[in-house]
């Protein structure tokens, strides 16, 4: 069975983008490729169990196996050496992606504190979005009492849209609420 939000974007989303951008094939309107899901540790350099325990909410939060993140080079004002595992990451496709946005859009986002909607000018110029939640409680798979350490995550939406406008066009008919 297909994921909710790929069974709009199918039935619904296609069609509306057509008709607002005058595309004449199927083939250009645009569509998500990925989702990643970031978090950056600095902390995790004096103590890896940081490390350990934000990669485990990762995956839950993902609902995939999460890779760690390793530093690039060495920055001798941070004490970080080449190679230090400082983060991880996970990239979402197909159906997990579908899912993750879903929640993303429908639960958590909703949960952030005093929210009244999504900054819309964190776009890149080639139609992917970006934003930085402040702290992973927001997300119902977290259990609060288990927490080691308070982080955020950045969340990256990549879309095959050439423009912002496209996909900024494309994130509002997923449900995405855009403060304008």
């Amino acid at each position: 069975m297909l994921p909710r939000l790929e069974q709009k974007y199918k039935e619904e989303i296609i069609p509306a983008l057509t008709k607002a951008f005058s595309y004449r094939n199927v083939m250009e309107v645009p569509k998500l490729q990925k989702i990643i899901l970031n978090v950056g540790l600095g902390e995790a350099i004096h103590d890896i169990k940081l490390l350990d325990s934000a990669q485990k909410e990762l995956d839950m939060i993902a609902g995939q196996k999460s890779v760690v993140t390793k530093a690039k080079k060495s920055i001798a004002g941070f004490k970080l050496r080449k190679g230090m595992p400082i983060g991880c990451m996970v990239t979402l496709r197909g159906s997990r992606m579908y899912e993750f946005l879903d929640r993303f859009i429908s639960l958590a986002l909703p949960r952030i504190r005093d929210f009244k909607g999504i900054s819309g000018k964190s776009f890149d110029g080639r139609g992917n979005y970006s934003v930085g939640i402040k702290e992973q409680f927001i997300f119902p798979e977290i259990d609060y009492d288990k927490v080691n350490m308070v982080h955020g995550l950045n969340v990256v939406i990549c879309t095959s849209a050439g423009k912002d406008k496209e996909g900024k066009a494309l994130l509002k008919e997923f449900g995405m609420p855009f403060r304008d």
